[in-house]
């Protein structure tokens, strides 16, 4: 007896329809899915050193506590180093205030002479919007508030996650042998490697580049003798997190300092220029040559992406499109029934012929 093969138009529609109701429980869970990828993506950080300290007789659960120290020293020095360097903008907040002052009058002078437009009209219409914007505003931030609240808790919940996948490795990958056991062990074990490969190389890949553009940024401030060139070198270079955008927004900053320190607007031109030249070496060199060599994706793919899971989640999904879109094109890779779907995601170097 044959069976009954659905039509093409049934299959779309009941995968249409699991498409939408999986992205509405992405939406609805963001603020415990997304603490739960990043503590993934810092679980396969911290597996090498796990391993490295375990294969010295240290017990496992000790071993992932040395691991979170010795990440969590990593960040507290990073931020000690942060605190530092904006202690030392203070100083530029009165030159901000004057120079705010100067545009004030400029564009006060401006509107009168093109518009006739006198000051005190001008100020009236200010302070009516500004008297608008604050009886609105009450009820954003405590909506805001109450948010950025919410997810501060499930953050903080991020170490507590990363030390229990470490600790449950072994059971969760039986626990995957069991769900998936018409699979061969063999083939599950070579998917889980290469995941833990392209998460390794991606993530290591990456603080490799923000170490380079943290160092041209800081190097072309420092020739521009903009103030606290290492911060905004490196605040910019962090940004890459954010891609293709994030230097051009990390740029907006010392831009605002030069107008305000230097008298000339040439040396904001300079800042930008210098900017956009490293945004440039970063996405067509630096990225692809360092991180590109094992998390193969092609810029369609990537942009796409960014986009979808910034809609989604927002500034944490603009960080995590690319890992996570990384390891689905692993995954596709392996299913054969999803293998045209890992290849739309892949290199366009590396096109097959037919």
């Amino acid at each position: 007896m044959r069976s009954h093969t659905p039509p093409f138009s049934i299959k779309f529609a009941a995968s249409l329809i699991v498409l939408v109701v999986l992205v509405f429980v992405l939406f609805l869970l963001k603020d415990v899915l997304v603490p739960l990828c990043f503590s993934g993506l810092l679980a396969f950080i911290l597996l090498p050193i796990c391993v490295f300290f375990e294969n010295r007789k240290v017990p496992r659960a000790l071993a992932i506590v040395f691991a979170l120290i010795i990440a969590l020293s990593c960040i507290f020095f990073v931020f000690y180093l942060a605190y530092i360097q904006i202690a030392d903008l203070n100083t530029l907040v009165p030159l901000f205030t004057q120079k705010a002052e100067v545009w004030m009058k400029d564009f006060q002078h401006m509107v009168n002479r093109n518009f006739h437009i006198r000051k005190a009209t001008l100020f009236a219409e200010g302070q009516k919007y500004l008297t608008e914007i604050l009886k609105n505003s009450s009820s954003f931030i405590s909506s805001t508030l109450s948010t950025t609240s919410g997810f501060l808790v499930n953050l903080s919940l991020i170490p507590l996650y990363v030390f229990l996948f470490l600790l449950y490795r072994d059971f969760l990958k039986i626990f995957l042998y069991k769900l998936f056991k018409k699979t061969s062990v063999h083939k599950i074990n070579a998917v889980i490697k290469r995941i833990k490969e392209v998460v390794l190389s991606y993530m290591t890949g990456l603080i490799l580049v923000i170490i380079i553009i943290g160092s041209l940024n800081t190097i072309a401030l420092l020739f521009l003798d903009i103030p606290n060139a290492v911060f905004f070198g490196f605040f910019a270079a962090i940004l890459v997190l954010i891609p293709y955008i994030g230097i051009a927004i990390g740029a907006l900053l010392p831009v605002l300092v030069a107008l305000i320190t230097k008298d000339s607007s040439l040396y904001a031109l300079g800042v930008a220029i210098s900017f956009a030249v490293v945004q440039f070496l970063e996405g067509n060199f630096i990225t692809p040559y360092i991180v590109g060599s094992k998390v193969s994706m092609n810029s369609l793919a990537a942009i796409i992406s960014i986009i979808l899971f910034g809609n989604l989640w927002g500034i944490s999904g603009l960080v995590l499109a690319l890992p996570i879109t990384a390891i689905l094109k692993v995954i596709f890779d392996s299913v054969d029934e999803l293998k045209a779907w890992g290849y739309l995601l892949g290199d366009v170097g590396k096109v097959e012929e037919f």
